[in-house]
C-alpha cells in the first residue's frame, strides 16, 4: 500500500466518529419528536376534558336560572299586563238587580244584531264564591259580587253608547251618564280577580287568595232563637253577635233573671 492510500484510510477514520455522533443526534431528536406529540395531545384531551366539565356545569346553572326566571313571573303581574293590552276600556253600568245576567245576554244579542263586534269586546258580571249557612246547613255557592253592575269594555262612541244603554235591563251608566270615565286598571283587577283565580286554577298554578270566601250568615244580630243542644237546651236566647269566621253566635240567655252571654255554633241554636 502507498503513503498515499494510508492517508486516505486514516482520514476516512478520523472522520467516520464524526458521521455516527451526527447520526446518532438525528436519531435522538426523531425519537424525542413523538414523545413531545404525545405530550401535546395528552394536553389538548385535558383541555377538552375541561371544556366539557365547564359545560356540563353550566347546563345545570342554566336550567336553575331558566326556572328561577319562571317563578319570578307573578301570575298577578302578567293578568295585569293582559288587561292593559286589550282592546277598549273597562265601563260599568246599572242594572236593575237580579238582572245582571239578563243584562248580559241582551247586550250579547245587540253587539250581533247591530254590528257592534268591533266596538263592545267583553261584558262580565263578577262573580264570587260565599259559604253559605242557613238552618244550620253550610254550602259554597256562587253569586254576583256587585248586585246592580255590569262591567262591559268597549271603545266609547256614540254608536257603542246608545247600544249598551238602551239595552233591555240597563238603566245608564255609572258616573257621568253621557260621557262616562273608564275604570282604572287597579279597579278593574280588583273587580274581575275572580276570573283571574280561575284562570289560574284552569292552568294548575295554585293562587294565594288574600281572602277567604265570605261567608253568608242566616242570622241577625237581637234576632230571638232557641238553643237545641247542650246545658242551655230549649231555652230561648237573644243574638248579641256573630262570628262568621269560626261559625259560632254568642247569644244572651236569661239565667236566674240575668242575661249570660253563651257562645254557640251555628247549629246548636234554631230560629223561633
Amino acid at each position: 500500500m502507498s503513503e498515499q492510500e494510508l492517508e486516505v484510510t486514516e482520514t476516512g477514520l478520523e472522520e467516520s466518529p464524526d458521521v455516527t455522533a451526527e447520526a446518532g443526534e438525528e436519531s435522538e431528536v426523531e425519537s424525542s419528536t413523538p414523545e413531545f406529540d404525545d405530550a401535546a395531545s395528552d394536553d389538548a384531551e385535558a383541555a377538552e376534558g375541561d371544556a366539557s366539565d365547564a359545560d356540563g356545569e353550566d347546563e345545570p346553572a342554566d336550567a336553575l336560572a331558566a326556572a328561577a326566571a319562571t317563578a319570578a313571573v307573578d301570575p298577578a303581574e302578567e293578568f295585569k299586563a293582559k288587561l292593559r293590552r286589550q282592546e277598549g276600556d273597562w265601563y260599568v253600568i246599572h242594572s236593575y238587580a237580579g238582572y245582571e245576567n239578563r243584562v248580559k245576554a241582551n247586550l250579547e244579542t245587540r253587539i250581533q244584531t247591530l254590528d257592534m263586534e268591533d266596538y263592545i269586546f267583553e261584558i262580565q258580571v263578577p262573580m264570587e264564591e260565599v259559604v253559605e249557612i242557613k238552618n244550620a246547613q253550610r254550602k259554597v255557592i256562587n253569586r254576583v259580587r256587585i248586585p246592580g253592575y255590569v262591567l262591559v269594555r268597549m271603545d266609547l262612541t256614540d254608536a257603542s253608547w246608545g247600544a249598551v244603554r238602551h239595552t233591555p235591563g240597563v238603566t245608564g251608566f255609572v258616573g257621568n251618564a253621557h260621557n262616562p270615565v273608564p275604570l282604572r286598571l287597579d279597579e278593574v283587577f280588583s273587580m274581575l280577580a275572580p276570573v283571574f283565580e280561575e284562570e289560574q286554577a284552569e292552568k294548575g298554578k295554585p293562587v294565594n287568595k288574600q281572602n277567604q270566601a265570605p261567608v253568608a250568615v242566616d242570622f241577625e244580630v237581637g234576632e230571638s232563637v232557641i238553643v237545641k243542644e247542650g246545658p242551655f237546651e230549649t231555652l230561648p236566647a237573644t243574638i248579641s253577635e256573630i262570628k262568621p269566621e269560626s261559625q259560632t253566635l254568642v247569644v244572651l240567655v236569661s239565667i236566674f233573671e240575668r242575661e249570660t252571654p253563651v257562645t254557640l255554633a251555628f247549629n246548636q241554636v234554631t230560629k223561633i
